[in-house]
């Protein structure tokens, strides 16, 4: 399999996490994508130009994160990332973390590749606002970190990459979050296998 995407994007790093926690790791190359060149590859394989993008042995390209995370389980004994148990739930919390990352997406090209003089703030604050919404839910209600599903990998990446751009002061809002990323981190090498300093 071939795994298309940057060491910096928070969506591929939870596919890279999945796949080395669930022993898949062996069987993915990764390849680096540029997401904002028109004439790289990965426009030829998701014409959303989107990343991560997994392109099996066999059949068509597969995106989003979730998707793919979606057929991870289908190579494995059971399905471990959207697990039998509780699958609403699971899904559910999935969805919430994804959306984290997307806010926090969005304040970053917002900050970064919009011009200073047309950036608009209300719209960074209605971002951080669902930031802030969103972790305060699941800071109420944290899920088990001895647990490496879609939705305990995602909300991991999303709290990496928040400390890496700096969106959000999480960790003096959050405290019960920091114990949480500290015990997945203890729980799951490849959190700290996968992160990229800058």
């Amino acid at each position: 399999m071939i795994l298309c995407s940057t060491p910096t994007s928070p969506f591929g790093r939870k596919v890279k996490i999945a796949a080395l926690v669930h022993g898949l790791n062996a069987r993915m190359t990764v390849l680096r994508g540029d997401p904002w060149s028109a004439d790289d590859d990965l426009r030829k394989v998701n014409p959303l130009g989107k990343m991560p993008v997994l392109i099996p042995d066999e059949g068509a390209a597969i995106y989003d994160s979730g998707v793919i995370l979606d057929y991870f389980d289908t190579l494995l004994d059971r399905p471990r990332l959207f697990p039998l148990e509780h699958p609403i739930e699971t899904r559910t919390l999935h969805a919430l973390c994804n959306g984290l990352i997307d806010a926090g997406l969005l304040v970053t090209y917002e900050r970064q590749r919009r011009p200073e003089a047309f950036r608009h703030d209300p719209w960074i604050a209605h971002q951080l606002g669902k930031i802030e919404r969103g972790l305060a839910v699941v800071a109420a209600s944290a899920p088990d970190p001895g647990m490496a599903n879609a939705a305990t990998i995602t909300l991991a990446c999303a709290l990496g990459y928040f400390d890496w751009r700096k969106q959000i002061d999480w960790r003096a809002h959050y405290p019960a979050l920091v114990v949480w990323l500290d015990a997945f981190r203890a729980s799951f090498g490849a959190f700290d296998a996968t992160r990229v300093e800058h």
